[in-house]
């Protein structure tokens, strides 16, 4: 039997070691995303990040859900709470959910929220209107998680222009895309786009260095992908060497969120 001294020292040894590998620099960095949606599938995302001990950026709307009052409402506020606590990064995916539908004269762009007061309607917005529209969604986020969230949105959709982009810079946000490889397909149809085709689509496709996108609940699909693929998924891009970040160490926003 080892001593009392050699056992507490093999103790401090395999600390130090888990401590090293615990900083070590994510030489293979992907990005993970998730956008709101019906929340169905929140909870088990959760479980699945904390397990795999992997943090992520939500770009939050106030969106319909299967449970409860909106996405960002009181229903789910401490969901939202834990994942701020758990250090996950959190960003503005507009707050009704607006759509860039076209640019208009002056400065203007035709907008659709898809949810909201004004559902389905299209307006004619000018970049005021549009940044109080990010900052409403941050603000809230500060709120539930009690972090700041990044000077970053991702329009719903992906659904821009460059005069949007330009004026959204102004006041203050980047906007984020998604990799071709990261767009995971959680929001295509099940029939023709079985959970299992997109697992090993994903494996084989997804690249360092890569932002990958999914969705807390996807209305239209009937096979859920999240159950099925995100912990398969991050195990096996793990067992290929990746590692995963926030946008925040993202080498092309790096300096716009520090």
């Amino acid at each position: 039997m080892p001593s009392m001294r050699a056992t507490r020292s093999i103790f401090i040894a395999l600390s130090c070691v888990a401590s090293l590998a615990h900083a070590s620099p994510c030489n293979k960095p992907l990005y993970l995303t998730f956008d709101t949606g019906h929340m169905g599938v929140a909870p088990l995302i959760a479980e699945v990040l904390n397990r795999q001990n992997v943090k992520v950026t939500f770009f939050a709307a106030n969106e319909p859900t299967q449970e409860g009052d909106g996405t960002l409402g009181e229903h789910w506020a401490s969901w939202w709470h834990a994942r701020g606590a758990e250090g996950h990064a959190f960003a503005s995916h507009t707050f009704d959910h607006v759509y860039w539908r076209a640019d208009q004269p002056h400065g203007t762009w035709q907008m659709r929220p898809s949810a909201g007061p004004n559902k389905g309607k299209t307006e004619v917005w000018n970049s005021a209107r549009y940044c109080e529209e990010l900052q409403r969604a941050n603000t809230r986020l500060q709120q539930l998680t009690g972090q700041k969230p990044l000077p970053l949105f991702r329009a719903p959709g992906g659904k821009t222009s460059p005069s949007l982009l330009a004026a959204a810079k102004q006041c203050g946000f980047a906007h984020v895309g998604w990799a071709d490889a990261g767009f995971l397909g959680d929001e295509l149809p099940s029939d023709k786009y079985p959970n299992a085709q997109l697992l090993q689509k994903s494996l084989k496709n997804i690249r360092s260095g890569d932002i990958l996108m999914a969705h807390l609940g996807i209305w239209s699909r009937q096979d859920p992908w999240a159950p099925a693929v995100l912990e398969p998924l991050i195990e096996g891009l793990k067992a290929k060497g990746f590692c995963f970040a926030t946008l925040q160490d993202h080498p092309q926003f790096k300096t716009w969120t520090h």
